[in-house]
C-alpha cells in the first residue's frame, strides 16, 4: 500500500520508477483529455486555446513530477478541458461570446493604404506587414494590396488586387 500512496501522493522525494509510471498515467490521460478538448484547442491557435494548452501542461506537470497529488490533478485537468469544451460550444451558438473570447478581425491595409489607428490597436508594426507581404511568396508591393487582415488568431492575411484591376488604375 506504501508503494500505491507514493504513485499517487505528492511527495518530495519520489523514485525513478514511480515517475515513470505517473507520466504513463498522466501521458494516457492528456490523449484523453485532448480528445475531449477537440482538435480546436490545437489547430486555431487563438489565445483561448492556447490557454487550455498552457494550463493543462502546467498543472498535469506537477502530477508527474509528485508536486501534487495525482488524483486531484487530473481532476484538475479534467475540470480545464471540460470548460474548454463547453466554452467552444457556447461560442459556436452565440456570435458576441466568440467575440469576447476569441476577439475580431482587424483591416491593417484597405486598398494599399494602412490603417495606422487599427495597427496600434492590434500592436502590429510596418515590419509585420512587410513579413506578411514576404510570406505571399510573390513579389506583391503595398500597392497591390486589396485587403491585409489580422485575423483572430492574430496571423496577417493579405488578398492582393486583381492584376487587371491595378492596371485599370495606372491607365
Amino acid at each position: 500500500m506504501h508503494d500505491f500512496n507514493e504513485l499517487i501522493g505528492a511527495s518530495d522525494q519520489i523514485g525513478a520508477t514511480a515517475m515513470a509510471i505517473r507520466a504513463l498515467i498522466v501521458f494516457c490521460f492528456t490523449l484523453i483529455f485532448l480528445r475531449i478538448a477537440g482538435r480546436r484547442s490545437f489547430g486555431q491557435r487563438s489565445a483561448f486555446d492556447l490557454c487550455i494548452t498552457v494550463l493543462l501542461g502546467a498543472i498535469l506537470s506537477r502530477a508527474i513530477v509528485g508536486a501534487s497529488p495525482m488524483l486531484p490533478t487530473l481532476a484538475a485537468g479534467a475540470v480545464l478541458v471540460l470548460l474548454h469544451r463547453l466554452i467552444g460550444v457556447l461560442v459556436t451558438r452565440w456570435a458576441w461570446l466568440d467575440d469576447l473570447i476569441s476577439g475580431t478581425e482587424r483591416v491593417l491595409v484597405k486598398d494599399g493604404r494602412k490603417d495606422r489607428r487599427q495597427m496600434r490597436a492590434g500592436l502590429i508594426s510596418d515590419r509585420d506587414i512587410d513579413v506578411a507581404l514576404r510570406k505571399k511568396d510573390d513579389g506583391a508591393t503595398l500597392e497591390q494590396v486589396a485587403r491585409a487582415m489580422m485575423e483572430r488568431n492574430g496571423e496577417i492575411t493579405i488578398t492582393l488586387r486583381h492584376p487587371h484591376a491595378a492596371a485599370d488604375e495606372s491607365t
